[in-house]
């Protein structure tokens, strides 16, 4: 009897590690994780999954990460590893990836320079003592004879799009190009933000508008003009679209200084061409309730000190088209003295539709002559009558034979010391340029992280009941927890008393 059941109990336990090994083997290519995250942020997006499914050929990712990291790099790296299975998995193990630790072998640690890692210098506390450690926090990733780096890696915040944006230039062979051109030619912006992102996953180059546009550009970004810009330019422009293209337009309807508070409307011919495609853009300044702030100067006795002030010039747009992919999962825009675009009802037999991107909020305003740029409401008395519906902002006109022409009613929306030098605002020109260059694939990715959830949005007497039920209910729930106990352990100390009495 013993013989008998020994044998069945090792037969059971070489039948649970089989079946264990056997599961373990298969869930290295099948598996599913269960995020209940918003955005699901700890599983790989869809479109993450497209872009690893065309890896056709062995793609190496080495990782030069230090051992006994603080605390917060230490959930880094798990991340990384976690995220890097992910992609394995999904590549049908055309990616394969390694973890190295420099800072304990000298030719790891050459390597690393080599392949474009350096260390990074950092704080931490060993032993009661404040001490400067050197570390390494890269990755590079090899694929043919091209090579992408990740030189630092300090959080997993943006870095599964990071790891698919590389992926992609690496497997990209035919890279779509960018031409930009600036109408205001006396005055030429700073685009090098710009340049730089769009380089990353698109070969950027200036454009002339004078002579036809080459035929290798795919997609035309446009900054606005304060003055006619002449046939010859809108010529083009038109040639461009008539051939299917697609053109991104940053202008706005009004020149403003907010330096020297000065503002009047622009006159020019590219307002005319605009409207020849259901864009027109109205001679106004939108304001908005709902808006950034700037810094005013303000005297003090005998001081002139600085405090922010809401400045409705610069509205928060969190009203997006739900149904256009481009903006659908953006959370905000801050576009920079807009004027509002009013969409034409009839439309020519080139034009297939024209649809809003995005407007400002249902506490909006328009300022149409006697231009005051001051922040103060008792200054400037459009500040005081705002209420009005929300104003279009940008705006879609698509085009028969498969062009399309973006319009944003800010001027200076691409130069990098206005709307570039915002992350929201640059999020949304990425993903118009992917969408206009038909590639999609990182649009969802570039807005998954949730950042922004400001409760300022409530209503006053919402946020007041939202932080008194924060306050008051986790205590309510302990004394209601704390009054069940105490009567438990009464009545059990009651029976006991009753037994032993």
């Amino acid at each position: 009897m013993l013989t008998k059941n020994k044998n069945s109990f090792l037969m059971v336990s070489t039948g649970l590690v089989i079946g264990l090994l056997l599961l373990n083997l298969i869930a290295r290519d099948m598996f599913h994780r269960f995020d209940l995250t918003d955005t699901k942020m700890y599983s790989l997006s869809t479109s993450s999954e497209s872009i690893v499914s065309k890896v056709d050929d062995l793609l190496t990712i080495k990782v030069y990460f230090s051992d006994n990291l603080p605390n917060e790099l230490g959930s880094t790296r798990r991340f990384l590893q976690d995220i890097l299975e992910e992609f394995s998995a999904y590549s049908d193990n055309n990616i394969r990836f390694f973890f190295y630790n420099p800072s304990s072998d000298k030719d790891l640690e050459e390597q690393a320079r080599k392949d474009g890692i350096q260390p990074v210098q950092m704080q931490v506390i060993e032993n009661d003592k404040v001490e400067i450690k050197k570390v390494y926090l890269g990755m590079v990733m090899l694929y043919e004879d091209k090579k992408e780096v990740i030189p630092v890696i300090q959080t997993t915040a943006g870095l599964e799009y990071l790891i698919s944006t590389k992926i992609k230039s690496l497997i990209d062979i035919d890279k779509k190009t960018i031409g930009f051109v600036d109408l205001n030619s006396s005055s030429p912006m700073k685009i090098d933000n710009l340049s730089s992102q769009l380089s990353q996953h698109y070969t950027f180059n200036p454009v002339d508008l004078n002579s036809p546009i080459s035929p290798e550009i795919d997609v035309l970004l446009v900054s606005g003009t304060i003055d006619s810009v002449g046939d010859a330019t809108l010529s083009s422009l038109r040639t461009f679209l008539d051939n299917g293209k697609s053109v991104f337009m940053s202008q706005g309807r009004i020149f403003t200084d907010i330096q020297t508070q000065q503002a009047y409307p622009i006159e020019s011919d590219i307002f005319d061409f605009m409207s020849e495609y259901g864009l027109n853009l109205q001679p106004n300044l939108v304001l908005d309730d709902h808006c950034s702030s700037v810094q005013v100067q303000e005297r003090r006795g005998i001081f002139m000190m600085n405090r922010p002030m809401e400045y409705p010039f610069f509205p928060i747009i969190q009203s997006f088209n739900s149904d256009e992919i481009v903006v659908s999962d953006l959370e905000q825009v801050l576009p920079f003295f807009p004027s509002e675009i009013k969409i034409d009802s009839i439309l020519n037999d080139k034009i297939i539709a024209v649809v809003e991107l995005f407007k400002s909020s249902n506490n909006s305003g328009t300022m149409e002559s006697n231009w005051m740029l001051s922040p103060d409401p008792q200054q400037n008395p459009f500040i005081r009558m705002l209420g009005q519906q929300g104003k279009i902002i940008a705006a879609s006109s698509k085009l028969m034979n498969g062009g399309e022409l973006f319009l944003i009613s800010d001027s200076k929306f691409l130069s990098d010391e206005s709307g570039m030098s915002v992350k929201d605002n640059l999020t949304f020109l990425m993903n118009a340029v992917d969408y206009l260059a038909g590639d999609e694939d990182l649009i969802a990715l570039r807005s998954r992280e949730i950042t922004i959830r400001p409760l300022a949005v409530l209503e006053d007497s919402t946020r007041k009941k939202w932080k008194w039920a924060n306050m008051l209910l986790p205590s309510m729930l302990i004394l209601t927890f704390g009054f069940f106990t105490l009567k438990k352990e009464k009545k059990h100390a009651d029976i006991l008393r009753q037994i032993y009495d």
